[in-house]
């Protein structure tokens, strides 16, 4: 799965604590150097902050070393899961919270960050989002779903899935405790048209190879209702519409890609591949 990478540091860190749970924080990078900084410096509380580049041609990656993160470079892209499981093989706290690059941790979440890590308990710990979208905090907006993103390292085993990937635990003694931070992580998830058009293709791919590695079926029909049916919860019900321009054009493309997913399962489906870049 891993091929050995190229390692780019950053300044020496602080000593390693001795006397507290230790926190590492792993960010993914492609050409983010409009993100990079903003994100590293949300992240410097942590005792390590790795970043796993996928072969920026931008300077993202001098970006990252110069602020003081850790930085591994892995240009073969494998997909999301292979390269969060490649970050989890470089960490070194006893905690992992694993940040994408365009996400900001805000003072409120850092300080429930380390109020989780300083309690020492086994368990796994998730997060919603405030979503910022064409320059806009969509503030009445409700998160769809609460995403894990901070576990014991030592709990976690790897990653897998092609999109919207999901962590593998080691085999549990007990049940594991599961809680939600109150402070949401700041995402920048959508900040031009263009963007928005190269991350459409780019996830309505890769998920519709998801599903037809899943013997799923396809068609137009099919993504068409799907397409209305998620427009009309994220808009409607989930308060998109409060966002005005913005909150409306976010939506849509979530069901623009709603709808290629399902075509492409059925016209594309000989051509799929998971291997779709970021």
């Amino acid at each position: 799965m891993s091929t050995p990478s190229s390692s780019v540091s950053g300044p020496v860190a602080a000593a390693w604590p001795t006397d507290r749970p230790s926190l590492t924080i792993g960010i993914l990078t492609k050409n983010e150097a409009h993100h990079i900084e903003a994100c590293v410096r949300s992240a410097a509380f942590a005792d390590q902050v790795i970043v796993v580049d996928s072969g920026s041609t931008d300077n993202t990656v001098a970006l990252a070393q110069d602020l003081g993160a850790e930085v591994h470079l892995y240009p073969d892209w494998q997909g999301f899961a292979v390269q969060r499981t490649r970050l989890l093989s470089h960490a070194r706290g006893d905690y992992l919270f694993y940040l994408d690059a365009d996400e900001l941790i805000t003072p409120a979440l850092q300080a429930q960050i380390e109020a989780a890590v300083r309690s020492g308990e086994r368990a796994i710990w998730a997060i919603e989002w405030s979503v910022v979208a064409y320059g806009r905090e969509l503030k009445y907006f409700l998160s769809q779903s609460r995403l894990d993103r901070m576990f014991r390292r030592d709990m976690l085993e790897r990653y897998e899935g092609v999109v919207h990937e999901h962590a593998v635990l080691k085999p549990q003694d007990q049940p594991v405790p599961r809680h939600a931070f109150k402070a949401r992580l700041l995402h920048y998830s959508r900040e031009t048209v263009r963007g928005s058009l190269e991350k459409l293709t780019q996830y309505a791919m890769l998920g519709a190879a998801k599903r037809a590695q899943a013997g799923k079926r396809g068609g137009v029909l099919r993504g068409m209702a799907s397409a209305f049916a998620i427009f009309l919860r994220l808009y409607v019900f989930r308060l998109g519409f409060l966002g005005g321009g913005p909150g409306f054009l976010f939506c849509y493309f979530i069901a623009l890609e709603c709808f290629f997913r399902y075509a492409a399962l059925y016209y594309d489906r000989e051509s799929l591949s998971q291997s779709v870049g970021r």
